[in-house]
């Protein structure tokens, strides 16, 4: 019993880490005034955010270095890594210190590292620990990196109430992490016993329904800071107030232990009631009778299926399919499956283009005439990439109810972007930017988390850290492509956009055309996306729906 409640303390420290560590989502708070010291154009200033996204390119390092290091140094290195990072630019904006263009550029680079090497250690945290139920532990902690900006806001407005201190948001990031890195530390010194992870169907049962009472709680939490975060630039009493109450909620998740200890009890009341409901992905035991069942039915006996058929659009659905979910792939193999790049390229006209748009949120509420707005709008982005994140352990509690493919909820979870994309180039007023924010960060936050289960899930959980490190390399593609687009189009219409802005030395572009062609370009790109997702989940459905028949027959 030990063990299992030390299981959970550790899941509950990773989405402490998770909560504190996004600090990518803030950019747009303190870009223009970045922007304004160093002297620099729209273009120059999409480079820093590029320098930031191209930490996930490095994440391999993470890796590697779990093999030398223990868990808790690594965190501490991701934690002074963005001391270093965001510690400098803060005295670079306040003007204590000047350093050029470049070595800024490495300083995000390297605080963009520190945000990777947080999540690879919530990722272990989370196979090590949840073998059963390792999609709604890593769906629950990769939720709370979505209330980062949100949190950030709040604290921001607790420690001053002036609204052009934006500079307070780099000293945050570089010591919140650190703080959090402390309170984190004594839940991952003390891990569960081996022999204690390992867990009969009764109690994996038991275990869903925990993460249900802990989704539970999550929700309130994205609700609490969704609702009430505006009220927190009123004044900073009301802030730090605001700020109490979501450190309650971030706490409430403690007393888990407590419902480990009571679980006896809930077993003999409600067993009945939940009996044959399981929500964890892929056990072992099914695995190996999945296999048996498809060497059965495929004449070839391999893990593919191939279509006999002939035409390209059938040829590029049928041929080479993946056939069982779960198995071991390596990288070599991975690269050259079709499932793969049809994968990356959704994932690259998806999800990494709502990273762009959040990063570049500060310039597009800046042109639209709403910089006042802009710490409300990131607040907003966040807290909706929040619930989309919990969104995607929604198949798995549903499952019994309305099964459908993972890769086909991936898919729809793509149609809101080119919505809210047309949607901002038909309007610029302030309600089409707050509902396109809010979609895109639903739609984006969806695919963040439903990545992980999926890549698991098509080429293999154990090999999942390295194929997923692969896969979000498209994020600093993405950044630079998308984001060097934008900026391109941003600058050339600063002559002719509606009234020309100095601030700081910088022109500002100012009106709808500042954005409006970057809107379409990014709208026809998620269309684009979202083909590239229906075609996985043709190719994938016929795989999922034969581990459901599986599921029914064990």
């Amino acid at each position: 019993m030990v063990g299992q409640s030390r299981k959970w303390m550790i899941l509950v420290a990773s989405t402490w880490i998770q909560a504190f560590t996004g600090t990518n989502f803030d950019f747009s708070s303190y870009s223009s005034e970045l922007k304004s010291v160093l002297g620099i154009s729209q273009l120059e200033l999409n480079y820093l955010s590029v320098a930031s996204d191209m930490g996930k390119a490095f994440g391999w390092c993470s890796g590697v270095s779990l093999l030398y290091f223990p868990l808790w140094v690594v965190m501490f290195i991701a934690a002074f890594m963005g001391l270093l990072g965001y510690g400098i630019q803060w005295l670079v904006i306040r003007g204590v210190i000047s350093l050029p263009y470049f070595l800024v550029f490495l300083l995000c680079l390297l605080a963009g590292c520190s945000i990777c090497w947080f999540n690879t250690v919530c990722y272990v945290l989370c196979i090590r620990n949840f073998p059963a139920n390792r999609p709604l532990a890593l769906s629950l902690s990769i939720s709370f990196n979505g209330v980062s900006a949100a949190l950030y806001t709040l604290i921001a407005n607790t420690v001053s109430d002036s609204d052009s201190n934006y500079s307070l948001y780099l000293l945050l990031n570089a010591l919140v992490p650190l703080l959090t890195s402390f309170a984190a530390l004594l839940p991952i010194l003390r891990p569960p016993p081996p022999h204690s992870l390992p867990l009969p169907p009764d109690s994996v049962r038991c275990d869903s329904l925990t993460f249900l009472y802990l989704n539970i709680v999550a929700i309130f939490t994205g609700l609490y800071l969704l609702l009430l975060n505006s009220l927190s630039s009123e004044s900073t009493f009301i802030a730090r107030i605001l700020f109490s109450g979501a450190v309650l909620l971030l706490a409430l998740p403690i007393f888990t232990p407590g419902i480990t200890y009571a679980r006896g009890w809930a077993r003999r009341a409600f067993h009945s009631k939940f009996e044959g409901s399981s929500f964890n992905l892929v056990d072992v035991e099914d695995l190996e009778l999945h296999k048996e069942l498809i060497g059965r039915e495929s004449p070839n006996g391999s893990g593919r299926v191939t279509g006999a058929k002939e035409g390209f659009l059938v040829d590029l659905i049928e041929k080479d399919q993946v056939a069982v979910l779960g198995e071991e792939h390596p990288v070599k193999w991975v690269v050259r499956r079709r499932d793969f790049w049809l994968y990356y390229a959704a994932y690259f006209c998806g999800g990494t283009i709502g990273l762009v748009y959040s990063n570049n949120l500060g310039q597009i509420s800046q042109s639209l005439g709403f910089s006042d707005r802009t710490s409300s709008i990131v607040t907003l982005y966040s807290a909706c990439s929040f619930f989309g994140r919990l969104l995607s352990a929604a198949p798995d509690f549903l499952r019994d109810k309305v099964y459908f493919a993972r890769t086909g909820w991936f898919a729809l979870a793509i149609v809101p972007t080119p919505i809210a994309f047309l949607l901002l180039a038909i309007s610029g007023s302030e309600t089409a930017l707050t509902a396109a924010t809010a979609l895109i960060g639903l739609s984006s936050g969806f695919i963040f988390a439903a990545a992980v289960s999926i890549t698991s899930e098509l080429f293999g959980p154990n090999s999942a850290g390295v194929n997923h490190n692969i896969l979000i390399t498209n994020i600093p593609l993405g950044s630079i492509l998308y984001g060097l687009v934008a900026a391109l189009v941003y600058d050339a219409n600063i002559p002719s956009s509606n009234r020309v802005v100095i601030v700081g030395g910088s022109m500002v572009c100012m009106g709808r055309k500042c954005y409006f062609d970057t809107f379409l370009l990014w709208g026809c790109m998620s269309l684009l996306g979202l083909v590239c997702s229906g075609l996985l989940f043709l190719r994938t459905r016929h795989a999922y729906d034969r581990l459901e028949r599986t599921r029914n027959r064990i």
